[in-house]
């Protein structure tokens, strides 16, 4: 963990000689929802195969760019694409980026993935803030010597979705009159989409949505003491005889199609959080 600590550090100084902004609040985009990095002002962008140590997408819909800058009056830092533990790195690798998040001085975490619906309410389109989390990647970023510059050894997870939170992004959906939802995201450490079997336990222990990210970097976001907001763009609903299997480029589709709604949400959320 030590050499963790060194490398953020080493990756914070390289931003900050870039880009002297301090930012408050974090962003991390998920598939197809990129474009938001688009809207920021006074943008200062860094590809991520430039930062030392940091990891780069392979993923397409992850353009793999940090992008430094301001909206709506706060100093934000963006993560244009994320890395996941199915494309091969470790598992610190994957939240290597919130630790830097954390170096450079963000104190608030906005996530977002795209997901697929457990819940037979929702509707592919739907957004979903999460209100809890399962973690079935099978492993845990935190696992190894830990860093108390960081946080401590065993942090809760109980807090790790803040109530005020998720009433904030639900007020900030209901001004735009925006329909959302709320929910329990499970990730899965991919690469597959899931079996019938395994969607039906899914939804038999409680999860609304499922997908292969998110949950990692809001443990260490957690441990670091940073607050958390994470909103799912539900690209399909699972049903239990589907009648041909999902596909990447489709779930790239359905969340593209959302991107308007989910910039304006992001809008109005960063108004207030």
């Amino acid at each position: 963990m030590l050499n963790w600590r060194e490398q953020r550090k080493k990756a914070a100084a390289y931003i900050n000689n870039i880009c002297q902004k301090r930012p408050e609040i974090g962003l991390i985009l998920g598939s197809g929802l990129g474009d938001f990095g688009r809207e920021i002002e006074e943008a200062v962008v860094i590809p991520y195969q430039d930062i030392p140590g940091f990891p780069t997408s392979t993923v397409k819909g992850h353009a793999g760019e940090l992008i430094l800058g301001k909206k709506q009056g706060k100093s934000i830092v963006v993560m244009n694409g994320r890395v996941h533990f199915y494309e091969g790195y470790s598992i610190q690798e994957v939240v290597f980026p919130v630790w830097v998040m954390k170096e450079l001085g963000v104190r608030k975490l906005i996530v977002t993935n795209a997901a697929g619906g457990l819940n037979p309410t929702f509707r592919p389109g739907d957004l979903m803030i999460i209100t809890d989390h399962l973690n079935f990647i099978g492993t845990n970023p935190l696992i190894g010597a830990n860093d108390q510059q960081i946080g401590p050894r065993f942090p809760a997870m109980t807090d790790a979705h803040p109530a005020e939170y998720v009433e904030l992004a639900k007020r900030a959906a209901d001004s735009i009159e925006l329909h959302i939802m709320k929910g329990v995201y499970l990730a899965i450490s991919g690469p597959v989409y899931e079996s019938t079997a395994m969607s039906k336990f899914q939804r038999l222990i409680g999860a609304d949505a499922v997908g292969m990210s998110t949950v990692p970097e809001i443990i260490a976001s957690t441990h670091a003491g940073i607050k958390n907001l994470a909103i799912s763009c539900i690209t399909d609903v699972v049903k239990d005889n589907p009648e041909q299997a999902l596909t990447h480029e489709e779930v790239i589709k359905v969340a593209s199609e959302v991107k308007p709604r989910f910039i304006k949400l992001v809008n109005e959320i960063l108004k207030d959080i």
